[in-house]
């Protein structure tokens, strides 16, 4: 990524969002008027309670929820003005998402796994192989490990597999949920210093949603989500 690619980037806002499910004959309120802004190259942090809206926030930034009120832009562009197929392609081409548990394909290697993204694309599977073996190389996975399936790697190394996959596409906003639940300390602080890393390096607007505070004093920015709202 170079700095005049980054420069094009305006990263991730949400502005006055709201977002209500069904509970019984009323509306829970999942979301209560946030703000939120996310610079390129900047990792931020949403820390808070079982219940308090991180997942949903993460569902509503990622664009798979429509909130009920409000603004999310990727990039400066209107997620809730676009129809699905528009919607859709802005997931795809803007928007990396690494999943609290990794859902790799059992029956592919490493690098299989980055390049069937590029087959469902459309792409030339023969000429992504490059990019997806540096790409995973950058996140401390190279030679033999490649090639490997899951079952033959560590948790901490899936989930290296995982942000690869989330890279791959370029995405200018990286949104993570709680990666490292099914870790030990000292491989989820890896792993945290990792998404550090690629944050500067691919110059994405981070978000995670974590619940190890322990793990707090690697982000740039720290927002606890109460109740709905983020402060």
């Amino acid at each position: 990524m170079t700095l005049s690619e980054v420069k094009t980037r305006t990263g991730l806002a949400l502005h006055e969002v709201t977002l209500t499910y069904p509970d019984g004959e009323n509306r829970l309120t999942a979301l209560d008027r946030v703000n939120l802004e996310v610079a390129p190259g900047e990792f931020t942090a949403v820390a808070g309670p079982s219940g308090s809206g991180k997942s949903s926030l993460l569902a509503v930034a990622a664009t798979l929820l429509r909130p009920d009120s409000g603004q999310v832009l990727v990039d400066g562009q209107d997620a809730g003005a676009l129809g699905p197929g528009a919607r859709t392609a802005l997931r795809r081409e803007r928007l990396g998402i690494v999943f609290q548990q990794s859902n790799l394909l059992a029956s592919l290697t490493a690098v299989e796994q980055l390049l069937v993204l590029e087959s469902v694309r459309g792409g030339r599977v023969r000429t992504a192989r490059r990019r997806a073996e540096e790409l995973l190389a950058s996140v401390g996975l190279d030679g033999a490990k490649q090639q490997r399936r899951p079952h033959q790697l560590s948790g901490g190394e899936r989930q290296r597999v995982n942000i690869a996959r989330a890279l791959f596409g370029s995405p200018s906003v990286l949104l993570v949920d709680e990666p490292t639940s099914a870790l030990d300390h000292e491989r989820g602080a890896q792993i945290v210093d990792l998404l550090a890393e690629v944050t500067r390096t691919h110059g994405t607007a981070t978000v995670m949603v974590t619940h190890d505070r322990d793990l707090l004093g690697r982000v740039d920015r720290v927002l606890e989500m109460q109740d709905g709202r983020l402060r």
